[in-house]
């Protein structure tokens, strides 16, 4: 092989090798992963009371390209008469949505690979279309694979729902 080409080989191989590499490996992403809903407490005025009813169900997915989705719910609350969403009774309907919440969006992680907020692109509670959360009223601590959100509404009442890592 002549000399030109096997420089211009060995100089490719070069850029490819520092192309992959920024000199400091990129922190692990923490909360990457899927979490099942294994308990969720409201806590006001000293009070605790389930939220999401004795039995809660839910999914979190945090994804590699910093979106997220969550869906919990109260797996008691009672199926509709009619087996059609949109014909719900106005009882049947308060009960869905006192007792779930759908979101998703975009989230952020610190130099350490930390939770450090999101931002919700939608949600069942369309009051929340738009927030942007910091860790100010939204902490996600992970610890193993265990994982532990808390969330303090604008009253000041705390919600802390444990999940566990599925992947």
């Amino acid at each position: 092989m002549p000399i030109i080409p096997k420089v211009l080989i060995a100089l490719a191989v070069a850029v490819v090798t520092v192309a992959g590499c920024s000199g400091e490996p990129s922190p692990r992403n923490h909360v990457e992963g899927t979490w099942r809903m294994v308990s969720a407490q409201v806590e006001r005025n000293g009070q605790f009371t389930p939220a999401y009813g004795e039995r809660p169900n839910g999914m979190l997915t945090f994804t590699a390209d910093m979106r997220f989705v969550e869906v919990l719910t109260d797996s008691s609350v009672p199926r509709f008469a009619s087996d059609a969403r949109g014909e719900g009774t106005d009882a049947e309907n308060r009960a869905a949505m006192a007792g779930s919440i759908g979101l998703f969006g975009t989230y952020t992680v610190d130099e350490e690979g930390q939770f450090s907020g999101n931002r919700v692109e939608g949600a069942t509670f369309p009051n929340w279309v738009g927030d942007v959360r910091t860790t100010d009223d939204l902490r996600i601590v992970v610890d193993g694979d265990r994982m532990t959100e808390n969330f303090t509404r604008p009253d000041g009442t705390e919600i802390v729902i444990v999940f566990e890592r599925v992947t």
